[in-house]
């Protein structure tokens, strides 16, 4: 599928809701889960985009909890944001996936934005605005390195290149992107959807994360204006927690599809599974094998959760005293969490392969999307790179590299 998309079918019609507090944040998560897991399998199945479905989550208040409260929001703990990420996820993790860089851009805008630009843009999030993403680049030396240039033209800019993998660009009203100026110096530049040769292309074709629509953006002549520039290269030049901040999004992510693949095993293995031959009883649940195995991922996913809530409350120590030392730390905890979640997700997903036996597979279920999605979100950035940062760190006393995969 190769269609260039021209419409992010936002309903502007309706009123978008303002959430006040944490506890309001997780409320109202829980209530969209509920509606979302309800045709999240045939969604998948059918690679239905979910337009509806975002357009009552971002009404709902939960794309504007992060922005600050002099600018009206509700400035949620990174704890409460991982919270209602897993959450989403586990009811339906393209739809959990969507909204991790218009997160990202919050964060950069609070870091680097003027208070103009912020002032703005925060308004566009709390009235029901959608930020997009389109940063990876594909035939680079290096994933950190950008082909796309941003190059001065009159009183703005004029932004070139392709992306690809661009999560969320599909469905947003602006489409924040990464350019190297004529300086060599790293830009963000906040793209009006609306934009003259801004391209949307609906050519994602994973088996994974199949509704999460991330696609290629393509910039041809773009035309940008100067007060949509925010300046990137600094946050990683000088201690911030804007790295371990994106990688705590994914690392809920990846709780979130661990905890639906969890909770579909148990309930099938109930439903489903044959006595064990020896017991004499009609309950699944006297398998020892089944119970140990039962028995460890359950162990293994509380710890996973765990160590995500203290990755958010560690991350929220460091958002406004922010030392090389303290992120660091920051960084290696939410590292840690990464790793786990990576690893929980994966190993869910396969148990239940294991636990619940060939009729998993069958399609009328789609159990296997749990599988499908967390191997395609998980490698959005090796985690073998997240141990090694997290022994040097102890061993050698050594501080991970600042950039947003760590």
């Amino acid at each position: 599928m190769n269609a260039i998309v021209k419409d992010n079918r936002r309903d502007t019609t309706q009123a978008t809701a303002l959430i006040q507090s944490d506890a309001q944040a997780l409320e109202v998560a829980e209530e969209l889960a509920a509606i979302f897991v309800r045709e999240a399998a045939e969604r998948d199945r059918e690679r239905r985009l979910p337009h509806a479905e975002l357009e009552q989550f971002s009404r709902s208040g939960l794309w504007g909890i992060t922005v600050p409260k002099e600018y009206g929001g509700a400035d949620v703990s990174a704890a409460t944001l991982a919270k209602v990420v897993a959450r989403i996820s586990r009811a339906d993790s393209s739809l959990g996936h969507i909204p991790q860089n218009h997160y990202y851009a919050l964060e950069l805008l609070r870091l680097n934005g003027s208070p103009v630009q912020q002032q703005r843009l925060y308004a566009e999030v709390l009235s029901g605005a959608r930020f997009g993403n389109a940063h990876a680049e594909l035939g680079t030396r290096t994933a950190q390195d950008r082909a796309t240039r941003l190059r001065h033209d009159g009183s703005g800019y004029r932004i070139d290149g392709r992306k690809f993998y661009s999560t969320g660009a599909l469905f947003a009203q602006r489409i924040p992107t990464s350019a190297v100026d004529e300086d060599g110096v790293l830009q963000f530049a906040f793209v009006p959807r609306s934009a003259s040769g801004l391209k949307i292309v609906d050519d994602w074709s994973g088996f994974g994360q199949r509704t999460s629509g991330s696609g290629s953006v393509i910039f041809d002549n773009v035309r940008v204006e100067a007060d949509d520039i925010v300046p990137l290269q600094p946050v990683f030049e000088h201690p911030t927690r804007l790295g371990p901040f994106a990688q705590i999004l994914h690392a809920a992510i990846d709780a979130g599809i661990a905890r639906a693949a969890y909770e579909d095993t148990l309930a099938f293995v109930r439903e489903h599974a044959r006595p064990w031959i020896d017991s004499g009883h009609e309950q699944a649940s006297n398998d020892p094998l089944t119970l140990a195995e039962i028995g460890r991922l359950t162990a293994r996913l509380h710890a996973a959760e765990a160590l995500l809530e203290e990755a958010g409350e560690v991350l929220d120590q460091v958002q406004d005293e922010a030392n090389a030392s303290a992120v660091a730390a920051a960084s290696i905890v939410v590292a840690k969490a990464r790793a786990i979640t990576t690893e929980i997700s994966l190993n869910a997903a396969s148990k239940l392969f294991e636990l619940s036996g060939s009729r998993a597979t069958l399609a009328a279920h789609n159990l296997d999307r749990h599988w499908r999605n967390a191997r395609t979100h998980t490698l959005h950035d090796p985690v073998r790179w997240k141990y090694h940062a997290i022994g040097n760190y102890y061993l050698n006393d050594t501080l991970p590299p600042r950039r947003g995969t760590i």
